[in-house]
């Protein structure tokens, strides 16, 4: 795979502080002699206005063509990636649910204020899916996460309460492996007790290797608990404008 295809770590893009406040010529003012005593604006938090359900895409022909900035949702079936998206949009059915896990058998394309996307992607590991199904979604889901260029990082969802599976690592080595952008959440945390938030995460921590300068987060699609922290999060990896001052 050439360099070009190859995704940075989520630290590679952060702004550089110099160029960030060089860009900001004050020329435009009147020079009125007197020091500028005015408190800088705080960013305002990603909010998002609008979601709409595009495409269920099996092949890269069927993908969006507009372009836009994308984020993956990758994690086990079950694990709670369409309840974290109807709650991120503050919509009840934009992604379907089910209590039948590896219904998501497509890539799901999710338009965010028209200018972004999350992809749902298949659910993995769940022995009940057929083997020939199973074996489609592995070239489908490594097709679209090496070659498609509007990808800017993947969620990688991990259910708090459990060690991540064999599954949950072989996922993470591949990310990493690839150079893809990858960030864990674990999910539902309203399961367990908040005092227990540390010891669990840290056991996902260390089962996936994750680096301790990258934090992982957590989320409750019952509670709300964690929601600004993903779309702060979200709204890194789509490289908008919002989180620049936080860098």
């Amino acid at each position: 795979m050439s360099d070009s295809n190859q995704r940075d770590g989520l630290s590679a893009d952060e702004p550089n502080a110099a160029e960030s406040n060089a860009a900001e010529p004050n020329a435009t003012k009147p020079n009125t002699g007197e020091p500028n005593t005015a408190e800088p604006k705080a960013p305002e938090p990603l909010k998002i206005k609008e979601a709409e359900f595009i495409i269920s895409a099996v092949k890269p022909e069927q993908y969006p063509v507009d372009n836009l900035p994308e984020v993956a949702m990758a994690g086990r079936s079950n694990v709670g990636k369409s309840s974290m998206i109807n709650k991120l949009c503050n919509r009840r059915h934009l992604a379907r649910t089910s209590s039948t896990p590896g219904k998501t058998q497509t890539l799901n394309f999710y338009q965010i204020n028209k200018a972004y996307y999350i992809v749902d992607l298949p659910g993995y590991g769940y022995a009940s899916v057929s083997k020939t199904l199973r074996a489609g979604w592995g070239p489908m889901m490594e097709n679209y996460l090496r070659n498609r260029p509007q990808l800017r990082g993947v969620i990688q969802l991990v259910d708090i309460r459990h060690p991540p599976s064999k599954d949950d690592i072989a996922m993470y080595e591949w990310l990493t492996h690839f150079q893809i952008a990858t960030a864990v959440i674990a999910t539902k945390s309203d399961k367990i007790s908040r005092g227990q938030h540390g010891k669990h995460v840290k056991v996902i921590r260390q089962t996936l290797n994750v680096p301790k300068e990258v934090p992982i987060l957590t989320f409750s699609s019952e509670t709300g608990e964690g929601k600004e922290d993903v779309l702060d999060l979200l709204g890194y990896l789509w490289g908008t404008e919002i989180l620049e001052a936080h860098l």
